[in-house]
């Protein structure tokens, strides 16, 4: 039995579902509060790629959950203020860990993105870090 298109929008708008948009910036850090002589302790730099997610029910009107121009509308003035930036001179980032990145950017979307539901930092291809607030 055919699924009717009007059967298909019933069922998106009961369920809630996620969508994710991808940012990616250059970045020097070091982290200051590893043990001496540990590489991360010295400057260097990442090509970081942050994923910000938001969850929700999909509108039945407009179709999707948010528009993805929303999040990177709200992402933007985040984005100019890491990239090719020195993350330790930022307020919040004096110890700039994958772990803290993702909590600043969360504290900072938070207000701003109904539904955000996870921030993801990759600060290798290999190694990153997911955040999905505190909990209550």
């Amino acid at each position: 039995m055919a699924i009717e298109p009007s059967d298909a929008q019933v069922s998106r708008d009961s369920v809630a579902m996620e969508i994710f948009t991808e940012f990616t910036f250059e970045a020097a850090h070091r982290l200051p509060n590893t043990p001496e002589g540990h590489k991360c302790s010295r400057l260097h730099g990442h090509s970081y790629r942050v994923s910000i997610h938001v969850e929700g029910p999909v509108d039945q009107d407009a179709g999707w959950i948010i528009d993805f121009a929303d999040i990177t509308c709200a992402f933007k003035p985040l984005l100019h203020r890491l990239d090719h930036y020195y993350l330790n001179d930022i307020e919040g980032l004096e110890n700039p860990t994958s772990e803290n990145l993702a909590c600043w950017i969360w504290e900072r979307l938070e207000d701003h993105l109904r539904g955000l539901s996870q921030v993801v930092v990759r600060e290798t291809c290999t190694s990153g870090c997911v955040y999905r607030g505190t909990k209550e």
